[in-house]
């Protein structure tokens, strides 16, 4: 028991395994021969038919140099200051510029400038042909319509100029609307349409008076910049190097050349305007900062002279000199005055004194009061004269008393006249004193008023130097500005080859040659990788049980459908007939006359573990193959419940269950000769019963067997399919021998493992195996290999004896 389970466990792992070989995957894939000439014809009329259908597309490529360092720009040592406080840097990263190149807003760019969202086409022999700059006649714009709207329009231009539009077509998001209408017009002008106003106007490649038919398209500016940003293929070769690759695929090679030249340009203006970003913002810093100076300027500027204005300051070392001369000048009229007034104090004492009457007054006392001089002159005078007239003796004179009167009053006059001088001295004393404090004060605040004045003076000596400092700046930023150099330098210009890219002829024959080869191949690898069911006899080499026959399909292969169908009441046996399955029945034959040549009797029960096994179709057979022979043969229909084998001699009413019911007690009544030989019966299950089973556990059918047995050289039973009734148990412990028929492509691998167990443990006696229905691709014996050619051959070769001799 323990080898056994051993066994069955081997074949579970076995039909877990198993895989195609290689030898018999070429010999289903040669079998199936115009599989793959159908597959080549197919797959390369979809190739040449795809390789006309579809338009060319061309590359061009372009190799720019990445400038670095400061190649960039034609001024650097102007912008160097500003580099190194920060302000900008002139270095290029070329994995930076690769990003930049190939950025989506460079790509926009480029559509919008070079209108790419817009196709124009004219129908060719094979495929509608891309017209475009030096080809393209007339230029459509679609006048209401925003930029990312899609839309549709056929252009028919007569040879007058007249505009015909029809079959508009727009979408709008997901919404699409079409138009069958038709529109004429004139160039130039919009013309009213379904989809809004289309203008059409010539271009320079226009030729009057030749008619046109145009298809024009118009994508969406955003699809179609990432439509071309895919085409687009930028890369660096070596990273060491600072130059780009750039290439691009497109149906037309002149807009292939145009789109890398704008993308250099755009990509070039971008880098200018990068860095002209760093240079405004550096003129409007300095714009800033010397509006801010200017302002400090003027804000110092006016405080000096505020302060100036405020102090009397026009100039520090005028004013010092100015006040040290007003105060020595000052101390020069005081002292005059000191000695005026002196001196008038004097004359006026003298003047007061009694005893001083007859005397006369000083003169030159240095008095700046002219009158009061003269007024001293004058009394001086008449005192002499009085002097003169009283040496006369006469002091009666009228003459000295009127000299007298005159003295006294001019005395008088003096007197007063000197001390309104003194007066008046004493008052220019006072003010020359305060001015004179004045002016010292002043003298002593001098080195203050220096001092905050060199401050502010210092300060906007700063300011002028800063203002012009930035002055010079900003016209160095500007320069650099105007004379900035580009950031690339074209090494190789956009150019390629004159045959088209794609579609690439040998490349899609050479695929298609592939597929057409792997198409078959990989079918029948799949088809053949999922059949669960034993096909061969490979499948069935791996179990114990003998196997005495190969029988190849007769007829053709079901359908997946009918997988349990049988090939209907056929006997295809034939005497002299050496057809396929003629021999390969006779060898059938062979093996079991030897295997049962020492049997007492030879009582032979045929099942099966499905319907539609052929166990009907075999039996009948090989019983006409031995009663050709001249043995006696009879065939038992023991299926009571399909009644198979019984319908080879048109399903008569009385049969075997009639006599196992005992309707019918004689037995060789109910047996029929068959028409097929004269050596072959058959006992027919006549009707079919309604309880089987009862019936063959009866003790008539041990009678019926023994009747028969000793009467015929073979007996084969048809039962019916095991695991399903238990008929085929109770039938077969009458049979001496149990042929197990195995449909090929019916039979699940899952279920030899069982059918190990049923040999292993002798439910059925003697227990033998027939490979039923094997095909050209199962890899069989007769599948494909010598055994069919041979039979084949052979039967051609003996069909063309036999008709030469008739």
């Amino acid at each position: 028991m323990a080898v056994n389970s051993q066994k069955k466990q081997y074949l579970e792992e076995e039909n877990n395994q198993q895989t195609l070989s290689i030898k018999d995957f070429m010999l289903m894939c040669l079998s199936k021969w115009y599989w793959f000439v159908a597959s080549f014809a197919v797959v390369m009329t979809l190739a040449v038919a795809y390789i006309l259908v579809k338009e060319p597309s061309y590359t061009r490529s372009s190799q720019v140099l990445i400038k670095s360092g400061s190649e960039g720009s034609s001024i650097s040592n102007a912008v160097g200051e500003f580099s190194n406080l920060g302000l900008f840097s002139t270095n290029s990263n070329v994995y930076n510029e690769l990003i930049a190149i190939n950025s989506p807003s460079v790509m926009m760019e480029v559509v919008e400038r070079l209108e790419l969202n817009m196709k124009y086409k004219i129908d060719g022999t094979f495929h509608k042909k891309t017209v475009y700059g030096s080809n393209l006649p007339i230029n459509v714009k679609f006048l209401d319509l925003d930029e990312n709207t899609s839309a549709k329009v056929e252009v028919d231009i007569d040879e007058n100029g007249v505009v015909t539009l029809s079959d508009f077509m727009m979408r709008v998001d997901d919404e699409k609307t079409k138009s069958d209408e038709v529109v004429s017009g004139l160039m130039i002008e919009p013309i009213s349409t379904p989809i809004g106003h289309i203008a059409v106007t010539p271009t320079l490649n226009w030729v009057e008076g030749q008619a046109y038919h145009i298809y024009v398209t118009k994508s969406g500016l955003h699809s179609t910049a990432q439509a071309c940003q895919k085409k687009l293929e930028v890369s660096i070769d070596n990273k060491d190097a600072d130059v780009i690759n750039l290439s691009y695929i497109d149906v037309s090679p002149q807009r292939a050349v145009d789109v890398l030249n704008e993308v250099i340009n755009v990509y070039n203006e971008k880098w200018l305007d990068d860095k002209n970003k760093v240079t405004v913002s550096t003129s409007r810093f300095i714009a800033e900062r010397l509006d801010s100076i200017v302002k400090e300027l003027g804000d110092v500027d006016e405080s000096i002279s505020s302060y100036k204005s405020q102090q009397l300051l026009p100039d520090m070392a005028t004013a010092t000199n100015m006040y040290m001369s007003q105060s020595s000048k000052h101390m020069e009229d005081m002292l005059k005055i000191n000695n005026e007034l002196a001196m008038a104090k004097y004359i006026l004492n003298y003047v007061r004194k009694e005893e001083n009457r007859r005397k006369l007054l000083p003169v030159n006392s240095g008095l700046s009061n002219k009158g009061v001089e003269a007024q001293i002159a004058e009394y001086n005078a008449m005192q002499l004269r009085l002097s003169q007239l009283s040496s006369g003796g006469d002091v009666q004179n009228p003459v000295i008393a009127d000299l007298e009167a005159s003295l006294s009053s001019t005395r008088s006059a003096i007197e007063t006249s000197v001390e309104n001088l003194v007066l008046s001295l004493e008052t220019q004393m006072k003010n020359l004193k305060q001015n004179e404090a004045q002016t010292t004060s002043r003298i002593a605040a001098n080195p203050i008023q220096e001092k905050y004045l060199l401050t502010i003076g210092r300060q906007q000596k700063v300011k002028e130097s800063l203002y012009l400092y930035l002055l010079q700046k900003r016209e160095e930023n500007e320069l650099t500005r105007a004379f900035t150099a580009d950031n690339t330098r074209i090494i190789t210009p956009p150019m390629g080859e004159l045959r088209p890219t794609s579609p690439g002829k040998v490349k899609i024959l050479f695929v298609a040659f592939v597929l057409a080869l792997l198409i078959p191949c990989a079918y029948i690898f799949i088809r053949e990788s999922l059949i669960t069911t034993v096909r061969n006899r490979r499948d069935l080499s791996r179990l114990s049980v003998p196997m005495i026959g190969e029988i190849p399909l007769h007829g053709k292969t079901a359908p997946f459908w009918k997988k349990n169908a049988g090939v209907g009441n056929v006997v295809v046996v034939e005497e002299g007939r050496r057809d396929l399955i003629n021999e390969a029945i006779r060898v059938l034959r062979t093996n079991v006359e030897l295997m049962t040549h020492k049997d007492e009797s030879r009582v032979i029960a045929v099942t099966s573990f499905n319907p539609g096994s052929g166990k009907s179709f075999l039996v009948m057979n090989m019983a006409k193959s031995l009663a050709l022979k001249g043995k006696r043969v009879l065939v038992i229909d023991g299926d009571l419940r399909h009644a198979s084998a019984s319908a080879y001699v048109n399903s008569p009413r009385r049969g075997l269950s009639g006599y196992l019911v005992g309707v019918d007690d004689d037995l060789s009544s109910l047996i029929v000769k068959s028409s097929y030989d004269d050596n072959l019966w058959v006992l027919p299950v006549g009707i079919i019963p309604p309880n089987p089973t009862e019936l063959l556990e009866s003790d008539r059918l041990a009678q019926c067997f023994d009747t028969i047995k000793d009467q015929y050289d073979y007996v084969f039973i048809d039962c019916p399919p095991i695991d399903i009734v238990a008929d085929t148990q109770i039938v077969g412990q009458y049979a001496n021998r149990t042929f197990f028929v195995v449909r090929a492509g019916l039979l699940e691998k899952s279920m030899l493992p069982e059918l190990e167990d049923i040999y292993q443990e002798a439910r059925f006696k003697n227990l033998s195996l027939i490979l039923n229905a094997t095909t050209d691709d199962g890899g069989g014996r007769y599948g494909g290999t010598y055994g069919y050619r041979y039979g084949a051959n052979y039967y051609e070769q003996s069909a063309k004896v036999n008709k030469k001799n008739k």
